[in-house]
């Protein structure tokens, strides 16, 4: 014969109609996996926490790189208007700049070879 139990008729409020047994067990183990999933997910949280700053300390090293780089390229394109500026005058002029560099050069090996 089959038996019918409802909540509102006579059972017991906290089983909700189930078995003592097999109600308490899957509950332990909803609670146990529940608690499982809130260490996971705050473990993950955390992570997403440290990821997000390592990103803005990436973004905000990479900007200061930027602004490096831009003032190198300003001070390079000075030094290449400088040398096309040189470049367009006599050769003369160069070649006597050249020689004088390479004297200069020589004079101070010889310095430093006389010295020792």
């Amino acid at each position: 014969m089959l038996t019918l139990v409802f909540i509102g008729d006579g059972a017991p409020t906290g089983n909700y109609g189930y078995t003592n047994s097999g109600y308490s067990v899957y509950e332990e183990e909803n609670e146990r996996l529940t608690e499982s999933l809130r260490t996971k997910v705050s473990a993950i949280k955390s992570l997403s926490i440290e990821i997000g700053t390592e990103v803005k300390n990436q973004n905000k090293m990479l900007s200061e790189m930027d602004n490096d780089f831009d003032s190198a390229g300003g001070l390079l394109g000075a030094t290449m208007g400088r040398l096309r500026t040189l470049s367009r005058g006599s050769q003369t002029k160069l070649l006597c700049y050249m020689m004088l560099f390479a004297l200069f050069v020589f004079f101070v090996i010889y310095w430093i070879i006389k010295l020792r």
